[in-house]
């Protein structure tokens, strides 16, 4: 009798586990102008979480979480088609580099020689350039189910890429477990001395992709100081004290509450918020807590873990309404907002920001730990 119990045990654990094991699948998402195709990968974990990736710009297409009730939600915004990223180019869950964010008039120097990067941004490079890691086709490395399904993608950007000095071999792991904890790794080598800085350029809205505003939606940021700019978005140099300013998150705070402050001259710069906040001077040691949103509506709360010094929040300012989303909606202003781990920006022009540079023989990572979590308590 004690051995038919333990059997009986042992295939309803093995049936519960099979239920519940993660899964990775593979399947095609058209191609690009030039005909190359992509490749949708969905990862899912049992819990309501799932997670889409394109290996056109190594990008988060889609990512559902249950809200206080269950129900899984698409949270990410993006488009309803390739044909999006390249009629109007807005970084949805991309990943960008060589380097995130803005290099000043597209100019930085390294061991004496003076490198032009392309102009995107006004006076300024963004994210790479015109042909950045975001409007690439990533090569799919592995997917793998299992208790923490996985893809890894590869893209080789060659010597004098968008004027970037050396090969630099670049991978982005998605991977999602039990815990509804998404986590994305970038690693990077090179085969020269350059300057990398790649992170991922997803949109959030955690009460619903296409639902509206998120300027109800409650955030903290763990830094005492961020870096003002100038008129064009490249920091000053300064590194200014969050105390009794519209950029102080330390306390939880609706996103909205005083983003519409006109005597606030990095509000009327930035149309909103598009600052870098100083979550350290340099990088730490272990991924740490960064940011908390929690969504009074759904319920939804994310917490952002990394290791970087720096924290881009960018608060949706030029979703103009002339983009419509994957579930038919048109974005505008502070429909989204996109926390963005990363080095400070202009660091290869700014030394006091610290180094940007890699060589060969090293390896450039990024960590991030996107932890989901539902507030039960109705609102």
């Amino acid at each position: 009798m004690k051995f038919v119990t333990s059997l009986a045990t042992a295939i309803l654990l093995a049936t519960t586990t099979a239920a519940t094991a993660g899964e990775a699948t593979k399947a095609s998402f058209g191609s690009t102008p030039d005909g190359t195709d992509v490749t949708l990968v969905t990862l899912t974990n049992g819990h309501g979480m799932t997670a889409k990736i394109l290996s056109l710009g190594a990008a988060l297409y889609a990512l559902e979480v249950p809200d206080r009730h269950g129900k899984p939600g698409d949270i990410v915004l993006g488009y309803p088609d390739i044909k999006g990223t390249f009629a109007k180019p807005q970084y949805f869950g991309d990943t960008v580099g060589r380097y995130a964010n803005r290099i000043a008039k597209g100019r930085f120097t390294l061991d004496g020689k003076q490198y032009t990067v392309p102009v995107n941004d006004g006076p300024n490079s963004l994210h790479g350039g015109k042909l950045g890691f975001d409007k690439v086709v990533w090569t799919v490395d592995k997917v793998e189910s299992g208790a923490r399904p996985s893809v890894t993608l590869t893209y080789v950007s060659p010597d004098g890429d968008q004027g970037y000095p050396g090969k630099l071999t670049t991978t982005a792991t998605y991977s999602i477990d039990d815990k509804n904890e998404l986590t994305i790794e970038y690693t990077a080598k090179t085969d020269a001395p350059t300057i990398v800085n790649i992170t991922n350029h997803a949109y959030w809205n955690l009460a619903g992709e296409g639902s509206g505003s998120v300027m109800d939606q409650k955030m903290t940021i763990a830094a005492d100081a961020y870096l003002p700019t100038d008129a064009t978005a490249i920091p000053t140099g300064e590194v200014r004290s969050v105390a009794g300013s519209d950029f102080d998150f330390r306390k939880a705070k609706p996103i909205g509450r005083d983003i519409r402050d006109a005597k606030e001259q990095q509000l009327v710069f930035g149309r909103g918020y598009d600052h870098n906040w100083v979550i350290s001077r340099k990088e730490a040691a272990q991924p740490r807590e960064v940011a908390r949103v929690s969504d009074p509506k759904s319920g939804r709360v994310l917490s952002l873990w990394s290791a970087q010094p720096g924290l881009q929040f960018y608060s949706g300012n030029f979703l103009d309404g002339t983009t419509s989303g994957k579930s038919g909606g048109i974005y505008r202003q502070g429909d989204a907002f996109a926390l963005e781990p990363q080095l400070f920006p202009d660091t290869p022009n700014q030394p006091e920001f610290g180094s940007a540079r890699l060589e060969p023989g090293q390896t450039y990572r990024n960590l991030m730990i996107y932890k989901f979590s539902v507030d039960k308590a109705a609102k």
